[in-house]
């Protein structure tokens, strides 16, 4: 089955097509099908009910990890010598806001370096945070980054983070709760964080009990 999907994946994006990195609505409508082609069994319909809606998501294929990794990993290569058509389709990615989009846009941003981007990983990502975001894909971003070698910012960074906004303070609980090492001076930003969910109190709770 996962071989079968993955040559649908191959057959479906070809040869990389730098040209196509030209035009973001072409590129996004070219997406959705290497998407539709990833996702296994019989059914290649986006859902676009309550489930996806409930979820943060304009839409959610139901496309694999391996598959999205295969996507990223083309469009890449496709922008390899202009990657800065790659950073500028990221921002349409978040803004169209499929859950496979907002997948990709991590694997891209931990892929990417500073250079590349004209930014850190981290300050492109939350630079991309619209006035709600569903954490549990941003948990998943931020553990992406870690993958690709990034680093999670400094205290001082964070508690800078954390005085923008509500997302921004909740969201800087989530990247503090990837670090290996204690709370210590910085234990204040997450007692008074705003209320969160489920997920956001139970990776609070987790911080705090550390520390007891």
């Amino acid at each position: 089955m996962v071989v079968e999907v993955n040559e649908k994946v191959a057959h479906y994006l070809g040869e990389p097509q730098p040209k196509l990195l030209r035009s973001h609505r072409k590129m996004l409508k070219f997406l959705k099908g290497a998407y539709a082609a990833g996702v296994p069994g019989m059914m290649a319909k986006p859902t676009t009910d309550l489930l996806a809606h409930s979820g943060g998501y304009s839409f959610h294929y139901g496309c694999p990890n391996p598959e999205m990794r295969d996507i990223a990993s083309w469009i890449l290569t496709s922008g390899k010598g202009n990657t800065r058509r790659v950073a500028k389709l990221i921002p349409s990615l978040w803004k169209r806001h499929g859950q496979e989009d907002l997948v990709l846009t991590g694997l891209l941003l931990a892929n990417m370096s500073e250079k590349e981007l004209g930014d850190s990983p981290w300050m492109a990502l939350i630079h991309l945070f619209e006035e709600q975001e569903p954490l549990g894909a941003l948990l998943e971003i931020s553990e992406e980054l870690i993958r690709g070698g990034h680093e999670v910012p400094d205290d001082q960074w964070l508690i800078a983070m954390a005085q923008q906004s509500k997302l921004w303070h909740q969201v800087a609980v989530l990247f503090l709760s990837l670090r290996k090492e204690g709370l210590g001076e910085i234990r204040g930003l997450v007692t008074t964080a705003p209320t969160g969910g489920e997920l956001f109190e139970r990776i609070r709770n987790h911080l705090l009990s550390q520390e007891n």
